[in-house]
């Protein structure tokens, strides 16, 4: 989901500094960007109202929840029911994030299992979904690349 402001470059700093510190206070932030306190409030509030500061949620690793399988599952939908499976995916606590594809493929589901059979119990119950034609699963064997923005901040930044 696109958001409505481009980032400038301040905020692009602001936003590697929380990456780094991501506990700091705006006073400890402006301190260290050598901005005023209002104008990182200020930034900080513009940004969390825009939906460009997401959940911190994205930080915790499921494994430490006992979820240390992580699989990608393609689904193939029967067109006009899109919305309703995509309710019917949000309802599994496994399902972490659905994405909307092009292709012969509609939907890239990431879910996480505590084993094997989990993921056969919940690729399962994404098939009892009403308007799920078809299902593939790909295993995560490992991260490569953890998710990440800092070097488009860097970039942002201009320095």
């Amino acid at each position: 989901m696109p958001s409505a402001r481009r980032l400038d470059a301040t905020d692009a700093r602001i936003l590697l500094a929380l990456g780094r510190t991501p506990r700091a206070t705006a006073v400890a932030l402006a301190e260290e960007l050598g901005l005023s306190r209002n104008t990182v409030q200020s930034r900080l509030a513009r940004l969390e109202q825009g939906d460009v500061l997401r959940s911190p949620e994205h930080r915790i690793d499921p494994a430490a929840l006992g979820y240390p399988l992580s699989a990608y599952v393609t689904v193939q939908v029967t067109q006009r029911m899109l919305d309703e499976v995509g309710r019917s995916l949000a309802a599994v606590p496994e399902v972490l994030q659905v994405h909307g594809l092009t292709g012969p493929q509609d939907l890239l589901v990431h879910v996480v299992a505590t084993d094997a059979e989990d993921l056969y119990r919940i690729a399962g119950q994404m098939l009892e979904i009403p308007g799920v034609e078809r299902t593939s699963n790909a295993l995560v064997m490992r991260e490569m690349v953890p998710y990440r923005l800092t070097p488009l901040l860097e970039r942002a930044t201009g320095d």
